[in-house]
């Protein structure tokens, strides 16, 4: 794993060096663009519509468009005036709880791992916050851009998610008006509560898989190999006629779901008993 990032977490007069590493991948399958004549991939040229020409590398500046069609230029000595004292930082601000962060704050997820110089500091931060259940709000500049940060614990190992800023977060007023008066009937809402209860159960990320992709690897395999491509038949969901029929109706399917699972759950618990008395 490429190191993507270098330097120290600070809390206090404490500094643990560390080094950052991605935590995610996107698995997004990438297609590039062709000529359907000839199937040869397409380059794209940087273009001024104006001057009707190719634009060089070195005569590209960076503008930002502070009225509709107007630009001031930012150049290269204009960054490096503003202060940066931080880069190789990771400020801890505050240490507070994970449940007061509204997950829409989080954005991408990283490792933190300990320079050698600096493994009893990383330990002791670790198991100082896994004693107290705190996590830390940080600051950290990643690639000319500083990020608000989380810093948490997962399986031993500090992790860190950079976070949005809350001016980042679009408001609610936005949205088209959505609440408008509407009568719920009790049993309407005991039937939804009771759906709830039946399709509840504990988070396992593993039994989750991208199926798009993988039926979408599928096409790409039979095409590679000339074989005639499958379609599977689309499922139409039910028209919903009544509220409380299709309540209803879900309940009882994810009652079925769920003995369906316990039955295949004892079955496999079954098999590995048998399994173990076997080899003993």
């Amino acid at each position: 794993m490429r190191t993507l990032w270098k330097g120290a977490i600070s809390f206090g007069l404490v500094n643990v060096p560390v080094k950052l590493y991605t935590a995610t991948e996107r698995k997004t399958l990438k297609f590039h663009l062709l000529h359907q004549e000839c199937l040869t991939p397409l380059e794209y040229q940087r273009h001024c519509p104006r001057c009707n020409r190719k634009v060089e590398s070195q005569e590209i500046v960076k503008g930002y468009e502070y009225e509709k069609g107007k630009y001031v230029v930012m150049r290269d000595e204009d960054f490096e005036q503003i202060p940066a004292d931080n880069t190789r930082t990771i400020d801890i601000v505050d240490f507070v709880d994970l449940k007061e962060i509204d997950p829409v704050y989080f954005d991408k997820s990283y490792y933190l791992t300990s320079d050698e110089s600096g493994v009893k500091a990383y330990t002791l931060l670790i198991k100082a916050m896994e004693e107290t259940g705190k996590i830390a709000i940080a600051k950290i500049v990643i690639r000319s851009k500083e990020s608000l940060a989380a810093l948490r614990v997962r399986d031993g190992v500090m992790l860190l998610e950079t976070m949005y800023y809350p001016d980042e977060i679009r408001p609610l007023e936005g949205l088209p008006a959505l609440h408008k008066e509407v009568k719920i009937h009790d049993n309407e809402i005991k039937m939804a509560i009771s759906l709830i209860n039946n399709l509840a159960a504990p988070f396992q990320p593993e039994k989750y898989n991208d199926a798009y992709r993988r039926a979408l690897l599928e096409v790409i395999r039979a095409k590679v190999e000339g074989e005639e491509i499958a379609v599977p038949e689309k499922h139409t969901g039910g028209k919903v006629v009544n509220l409380m029929e299709a309540l209803k109706a879900s309940v009882e399917l994810a009652k079925k779901e769920r003995e369906t699972v316990e039955k295949d759950a004892k079955r496999l618990k079954s098999a590995v008993k048998r399994k173990r008395a076997q080899t003993s």
